[in-house]
């Protein structure tokens, strides 16, 4: 007897929820609990309040002129005269007024050069030799000469304590990060060395430096260390703040290292031990591109915290950034109530920067999960 099918048709299932679009992006970013869409109208409120008198005050009441008493005159908002008064001070501190074309031309060769690493079409072999070059050309024009002795081009020799404003910024953290990265790595794998000798130093390093503050280290350096010094020796200031950063940066970073190489599995080492590779082939071959891959995050932010940090460098009488306005301002009663104007324009310059290292954290972090997809 054969079995007879029955064919029973099932009821059409709802469509499916959409979700892209800028509705369901606010209902998963902003609406997406009772807890998230009440701090969302909370914020909304706060913003609907006070923002358009901050842009109010921002642009369209603000002035230009370079009169500060106009600058004063009822319902005038932000007073951007004082950047256009004192931009150049600001930017390039007590250097000379007539020689700041100098100080100008480093800085862009410098940024030329960190624009020119980012780009993967020019890693090659001559990037390093390219950099070496970029170095020297910038201290000649900073400083006027050559290892302090051979005077280049005529130029007048400037004496790092005339450095300051942006150029300052930029070295001091361009360099830091330079150093302390390879150093990081080293100290690292210090950690992880199976000699006790070499593991109890690295330790040592990374919990001494990391159990004090920045701008302990930068007195200890710039005032403490010259007292152990033999007489009739010594150190320039400038130097003795830049290998302090970076001892300081690459105590730091050196941990974020040690947690990617953690995160790897043991078997990774195995398997490089089995094909016969020696400890250094393993680590540069096989962990740290793994490791350094998985901690990209925590790197950059390690170098966004050391380009911030080179402002703590007034403490020591080196004027960077923040420190020229205070040097353009303070120095000038009529100008000296219009920091606040001062203080939003370097914090634009600080963002610029900041935000352009986390795009291109990003862009590194896209990378390496196209790799990882293959």
């Amino acid at each position: 007897m054969s079995e007879v099918t029955t064919f029973q048709f099932k009821p059409a299932r709802p469509a499916p929820v959409r979700s892209e679009g800028l509705v369901p992006w606010l209902r998963a970013n902003l609406f997406g609990s009772w807890q998230s869409s009440l701090t969302t109208i909370v914020v909304g409120a706060l913003l609907a309040i006070y923002l358009p008198k901050f842009l109010n005050w921002v642009f369209f009441a603000a002035t230009l002129t370079t009169n500060p008493d106009e600058c004063r005159a009822p319902g005038v908002g932000a007073c951007w005269g004082v950047i256009k008064e004192k931009y150049r001070l600001i930017i390039f501190g007590r250097y000379p007024f007539e020689e700041q074309w100098r100080p100008l031309v480093a800085t862009a060769l410098m940024l030329t050069m960190l624009v020119v690493s980012c780009i993967r079409w020019f890693w090659s072999r001559w990037l390093a030799a390219a950099w070496v070059v970029a170095l020297a050309v910038f201290f000649i024009l900073m400083y006027g000469s050559l290892f302090g002795r051979l005077d280049v081009f005529g130029l007048t020799r400037v004496t790092t304590d005339r450095w300051g404003g942006l150029p300052l910024t930029i070295m001091l953290s361009t360099l830091s990060i330079m150093a302390a990265f390879p150093l990081s790595v080293v100290v690292a794998l210090g950690r992880r060395s199976h000699l006790p000798a070499i593991r109890t130093i690295c330790t040592l390093y990374v919990e001494l430096i990391r159990g004090v503050p920045l701008i302990s280290v930068l007195f200890m350096a710039s005032f403490m260390f010259p007292l152990f010094m033999p007489q009739g020796v010594t150190i320039d200031t400038l130097l003795r703040v830049l290998v302090g950063i970076t001892l300081f940066a690459a105590a730091y970073m050196a941990e974020v290292v040690r947690g990617g190489l953690q995160a790897l599995p043991k078997g990774q080492t195995e398997a490089a031990q089995s094909l016969g590779l020696s400890y250094w082939q393993t680590q540069r071959k096989i962990i740290l591109p793994q490791a350094l891959a998985t901690v990209v995050p925590g790197i950059m932010n390690n170098f966004i915290s050391i380009f911030k940090d080179t402002s703590l460098v007034a403490i020591v009488s080196l004027y960077e950034l923040t420190g020229t306005l205070g040097l353009a301002l303070n120095s000038d009663a009529d100008w000296r109530p219009y920091k606040l104007e001062g203080y939003l324009f370097i914090t634009a310059i600080y963002f610029v920067f900041c935000f352009a290292m986390s795009r291109y954290s990003l862009w590194i972090e896209k990378q390496v999960n196209k790799s990882r997809l293959r």
